[in-house]
């Protein structure tokens, strides 16, 4: 069970990566501009998840998975998944000299110029981005915030697949030859 987590969290981390860099590297837009974007790739990513607790029921437990259990290899996968993409987010940051924070900024007040925020709102705005920019600096804000971006989804992923896998009528375990 401990391979099938760290198989199937990882290749859900992976996927998850490559999407989010793939987003930053060709952005056609400002750092997260699409956010419907960013969830869809979570989402599809964390599909492993549903695949793993499969494997899991159908390999090790001939085809019979309670919720709970499954629930359990669920989350397991998706915190593995989580843990890897706040590594990798780490990393990325560090290899650009920490500078998504100031392209993220200035990418969200010039959308708020662009809509026409002036005076007083703009000024809170930005003063608000810049105490975001402080806290974001320490780990300690930027680790949790970075796992909290991404785990939720996992912990949907995880809660559909548990609840859909634990029918052994839904997708049977295919007879061994």
């Amino acid at each position: 069970m401990a391979r099938i987590i760290l198989v199937y969290g990882l290749i859900s981390g992976l996927i998850i990566i490559g999407g989010v860099i793939a987003t930053l590297i060709f952005p056609g837009g400002a750092p997260h501009s699409s956010v419907w974007l960013g969830y869809l790739i979570m989402l599809l990513g964390m599909s492993a998840v549903f695949m793993g607790i499969k494997q899991h029921r159908d390999q090790n437990l001939g085809g019979v998975i309670r919720f709970l259990p499954a629930l359990g290899v669920g989350l397991a996968i998706a915190v593995v998944a989580s843990l890897a993409y706040v590594l990798v987010w780490e990393a990325y940051l560090a290899a650009t000299n920490y500078q998504f924070m100031d392209q993220y900024i200035a990418a969200t007040l010039g959308a708020a110029r662009a809509e026409g925020q002036s005076g007083e709102a703009y000024r809170q705005l930005e003063t608000q981005m810049r105490e975001m920019a402080v806290q974001y600096q320490s780990p300690l804000y930027r680790l949790p915030m970075t796992f909290a971006e991404i785990f939720p989804v996992g912990l949907v992923v995880s809660l559909i697949s548990a609840a859909l896998l634990r029918n052994t009528r839904f997708l049977p375990a295919r007879a061994r030859a």
